[in-house]
């Protein structure tokens, strides 16, 4: 068991080092960590974030000390983002390397070959890594968006100096990683072994605000009214073995039918990264715990 106290968020139990996303993510949660901290426990034992995204919560608990190793699992459905955190952790020098090169023969031409390649097919996790970071520095507007057959189709994006390959970041998130179980899964996996006093952070795909918010896939899947009703079946079953929840979605009719009985606090967000540069502003959430 890990020793107590250990997770209190007001006290440092190791050495920082500060660590920020590597990638640009839609509703990466940078803005809102204060507002998250609002509805997390003081003191848990074993951390889960099983839409890990960006990692902004996790890396920013990780750098101030609250997370300790070995009591981390995070994950996602996303195989990419996965395999691209894990070339962080086990080989970041290689993954940098070759960013430096990709950097080198940055442009629109080398974009969309790169873009083009089945980067699926007997590739390493650098592989993938290095496209997956490259896309996302030097497509438009960050966005990491696939069709039905998985293919990755964001367009170009007209950056002047875009930052290819953070040297120092990378560094700071493969320290950070280290020790982390970083699982391909579903976002129940950790119903079998989650435990009482474990803290579980869920930030799905949000239930959209209108037809047309709807315009990005994170996987060919989708998430749909389906998997967010089973989302909080599943948050509900673990409240009720005393596991920590706390959840992020719209501000939407849907999401609070949804989560009747549960604490619901509406927020307003600034966000960033959109298809549409009017749809940029401050847009309405909820935190749920």
């Amino acid at each position: 068991m890990p020793p107590a106290n250990a997770f209190q968020l007001k006290i440092q139990t190791r050495n920082p080092v500060v660590a920020k996303p590597f990638l640009k993510w839609v509703g990466g949660k940078r803005r809102v960590l204060p507002e998250i901290f609002k509805d997390m426990p003081e003191h848990f034992n074993h951390y889960y974030e099983p839409f890990v995204g960006g990692g902004a919560l996790f890396f920013h608990l990780r750098s101030q000390g609250v997370l300790l190793d070995d009591y981390i699992t995070i994950s996602d459905v996303n195989l990419r983002l996965i395999r691209t955190y894990k070339a962080v952790r086990d080989d970041v020098e290689g993954l940098i390397e070759r960013l430096e090169a990709y950097k080198a023969r940055h442009s629109k031409e080398f974009y969309y070959a790169l873009r083009d390649i089945d980067i699926d097919r007997k590739r390493s996790d650098v592989d993938v890594a290095a496209w997956m970071i490259y896309l996302n520095k030097t497509g438009f507007n960050g966005l990491y968006r696939v069709n039905k057959k998985n293919k990755f189709n964001t367009p170009f994006g007209r950056y002047k100096n875009p930052n290819i390959c953070d040297t120092s970041n990378l560094r700071a998130c493969n320290k950070a990683l280290q020790n982390v179980e970083i699982k391909h899964a579903y976002f129940d996996h950790m119903r079998k072994n989650v435990k009482a006093k474990d803290f579980v952070y869920f930030d799905p795909p949000y239930v959209p605000v209108s037809v047309t918010s709807n315009f990005t896939a994170y996987t060919n899947g989708g998430f749909g009214s389906l998997e967010q009703a089973v989302l909080r079946d599943l948050a509900m079953e673990l409240k009720n073995k005393n596991v920590y929840v706390t959840l992020s979605n719209s501000e939407h009719p849907l999401v609070r039918e949804l989560y009747k009985g549960f604490n619901v606090r509406a927020i307003q967000v600034g966000r960033a990264i959109n298809s549409k540069s009017s749809a940029r502003g401050k847009v309405g959430e909820v935190i749920i715990s």
